[in-house]
């Protein structure tokens, strides 16, 4: 019976491979879909575990989340002084590191923070060793860089019409691990070579040294316009040279100051990690209110895979909507191909085939058909998936797992037993053929 159907299969084989590629569309389809929805839920959820916490000023919940731990650029409102040495010095909280941006250099974000998230967030070093200096900068592990090459930080990007810095030119001293986040395409600096570069905190830190750490006026913490420089991308309005002007004293040997007070500059977000996850809730509830805000990265995303949720509900709708097209047009074209085989069929009878041998026969053939188009589907739907990740992984910086799950178990069951009864159709009108009729016709 094998032999019979693949010598069937080769003679018509035109018909068979329409048949085939129709069923392999409509299948990888929507295995591309389920796959892909999946990838974005699990890349973006493992790339935001590392962050417990996050700080900002009062405005949307979702961007903070997208700047401080996707880095996507944004304008954010920046965060006083206080709010981080208050942190700093909570007892509940194990650790509080600023996030500063705006710069870039090559495409790549420079975003200035403190040794500690680096330690507390990576797996370890490629090659080279933590910053220790205002000029030295780490790199992640998609950044084109190695250690002992220079950075020139660029005020936004060349896109949006930036402009280099001529004041400080970082050296890489280390490269990281990779650790499947945005962050592996983030040049990551001291937080107070990014202050400097943008002429802020020098006077506090001038008078910090002199009086050995006791608290003086911050000339320039008022200054509003240089606060939004050093945490947004880019302001259009400002010219070369009058940001050339607000550039302070950049000294690339300076030694790293990580204990923050009050009369430092301000910064779009503040990453936390809390002692336990009650002092989590009670630092999440003190700081929404009173111009901050205080948001679990993983509470946004949820709100986010909701409206992913309700996109992929539209796009499996195509898909079955597609399926259901395709199946029909398989039946159009199972009932010509069952009127082409009329004398077949009926030479079979007379010979002495058996209605049952019959069926079987017609059924087999168009399963098998459909079982080739469903393993092609699922695999053009995996490598779909795979391409779309690769892409977006490139853009966005934080991996994107093309993984298998229970639930496409069921999804490629059902689809086979939707393939094996849509099989039966024809195998019935073969079935009740008459051989008579048939070799007449």
């Amino acid at each position: 019976m094998i032999r019979f159907i693949l010598a069937d299969l080769r003679r018509l084989w035109a018909g068979a491979l329409v048949i085939l590629l129709l069923v392999a569309l409509s299948v990888g389809l929507g295995f591309a879909v389920s796959l892909q929805e999946r990838a974005l839920r699990l890349g973006s959820a493992r790339a935001a575990d590392k962050f417990d916490l996050v700080i900002g000023a009062a405005g949307s919940e979702t961007q903070l989340v997208l700047s401080s731990v996707f880095l996507q650029p944004a304008p954010l409102p920046l965060l006083g002084g206080d709010v981080l040495a208050k942190l700093q010095a909570d007892p509940r909280v194990e650790w509080a590191a600023p996030v500063a941006f705006g710069d870039s250099f090559m495409g790549y974000p420079i975003v200035g923070t403190t040794t500690k998230l680096i330690e507390s967030t990576t797996s370890g070093y490629d090659g080279g060793r933590i910053f220790a200096h205002e000029g030295e900068a780490v790199v992640g592990s998609a950044v084109p860089l190695k250690p002992g090459d220079t950075v020139k930080p660029m005020h936004g990007t060349a896109e949006e019409g930036g402009h280099t810095h001529t004041e400080l030119a970082y050296t890489v001293t280390g490269r990281l691990k990779p650790t499947g986040t945005a962050w592996d395409r983030a040049i990551l600096v001291p937080v107070q070579a990014v202050w400097h570069i943008h002429g802020l905190g020098d006077d506090h830190d001038h008078d910090h040294e002199e009086s050995g750490g006791d608290d003086h006026a911050h000339e320039g913490a008022g200054d509003d316009h240089d606060h939004a420089d050093a945490g947004a991308p880019v302001q259009a309005e400002d010219d070369h040279d009058h940001d050339h002007e607000n550039h302070g004293h950049i000294d690339a040997a300076a030694a790293l100051n990580e204990v923050f007070d009050a009369q430092d500059p301000g910064v779009p977000a503040i990453l936390v990690k809390p002692k336990s996850v009650a002092a989590a809730y009670k630092l999440r509830q003190e700081f929404r209110g009173n111009g901050t805000v205080g948001v679990f990265p993983g509470e946004v995303l949820t709100r986010l895979y909701a409206t992913l949720g309700d996109a992929k509900l539209v796009l499996q709708a195509v898909s079955i909507g597609a399926q259901v097209l395709v199946a029909a047009a398989l039946l159009l074209l199972t009932v010509v191909h069952i009127g082409q085989r009329r004398k077949q069929i009926g030479a079979l009878r007379a010979f002495g085939a058996p209605r049952g041998a019959v069926f079987a026969i017609v059924w087999l053939e168009l399963f098998v058909l459909m079982l080739a188009g469903i393993a092609l589907g699922v695999a053009a739907g995996f490598g779909a998936a795979g391409v779309i990740s690769r892409l977006a992984e490139a853009r966005s910086g934080f991996s994107l797992p093309v993984e298998f799950a229970r639930e496409d178990a069921v999804q490629l069951a059902c689809v086979l037993l939707f393939a094996a009864a849509l099989s039966v159709i024809p195998a019935l009108m073969a079935y009740r053929q008459s051989p008579a009729q048939a070799l007449r016709g």
